[in-house]
């Protein structure tokens, strides 16, 4: 009789004891940490594969971002001559912030940051915008790369053309791997990412701004055409969202999740192309 009862006992508190050792589990630093790391290849490997699951309006998107550049494209000479203009009169301080943002070990310590104080502060909110902005920085970052390599595009201080090319070396030659611009994918991945964490479209637009800055200063430092910083911009863009939208399924903590969402979408036509966004 006793043993049946000691049973009973033991079948009742073990799972309720098992429970709690899981509860536990959960709540400690090197699971959420482990957890979050497993999230961020899982968000790069989410944005690399979307081109295969892309619909009508990404198509076009995708569509309209190709046309623009190529637009642009055209017309880089030109406008790298007309900033020849104005060069010499952009204070220093935005320059170098630009160079200095942009740069991936600057990145990393800004991004390292923001995920390490929701870790630490055990904010679910704050660790998925760390989240973020590292697999975005990282996406972006290794795409561009590559791309570079391939390309093997003429930067404007190399003195050539817009239409000089040196493509397909495995190792980086200098001056010769303009497009796209990395600085302005990870300072403006980073700059759309943080926005989200606010509701007003003054403030987000104020993010943008800054976001936008070092894309501007590696053009003024002849670093990169204009159609390197637009298409690194527009891309950058596309990653976060992708990433973004994978995170949904995996944090209980949403953007804003009862405010308006801001929606952008790329516009093209006759004298016009740009983006299009909705506050």
């Amino acid at each position: 009789m006793n043993f049946l009862r000691n049973l009973i006992i033991l079948l009742v508190f073990l799972p309720l004891s098992g429970q709690e050792i899981q509860i536990q589990k959960e709540k400690n630093l090197w699971n959420d940490f482990t957890y979050d790391m497993g999230n961020v290849f899982g968000g790069i490997g989410h944005a690399y594969s979307r081109p295969f699951h892309w619909k009508g309006k990404d198509w076009a998107n995708f569509g309209y971002l190709t046309a623009g550049t190529a637009m642009l494209f055209t017309v880089d000479d030109e406008l790298d001559n007309w900033v020849d203009g104005f060069r010499d009169d952009v204070p220093d301080l935005i320059i170098d912030y630009g160079n200095e943002y942009g740069s991936p070990e600057n990145n990393y310590m800004l991004t390292g940051g923001v995920y390490l104080a929701g870790l630490f502060t055990k904010n679910e909110k704050l660790r998925r915008t760390g989240v973020l902005l590292i697999a975005s920085a990282t996406a972006g970052g290794f795409l561009q790369q590559v791309s570079k390599r391939i390309i093997g595009r003429a930067r404007p201080k190399s003195g050539d053309s817009s239409s000089v090319y040196d493509p397909f070396h495995l190792d980086r030659v200098r001056n010769y791997d303009s497009f796209p611009s990395g600085h302005a994918i990870l300072a403006f991945s980073n700059a759309y990412a943080i926005a989200k964490q606010f509701k007003s479209p003054w403030v987000k637009a104020g993010i943008y701004t800054v976001g936008m800055i070092p894309g501007f200063s590696r053009i003024m430092d002849g670093f990169h055409w204009v159609s390197d910083v637009a298409f690194g911009t527009v891309l950058s863009i596309f990653i976060v969202e992708s990433i973004d939208r994978y995170l949904d399924s995996k944090y209980d903590q949403k953007y804003n999740a009862s405010e308006k969402k801001l929606s952008w979408n790329l516009n093209f036509g006759p004298g016009t192309m740009g983006v299009v966004v909705r506050f």
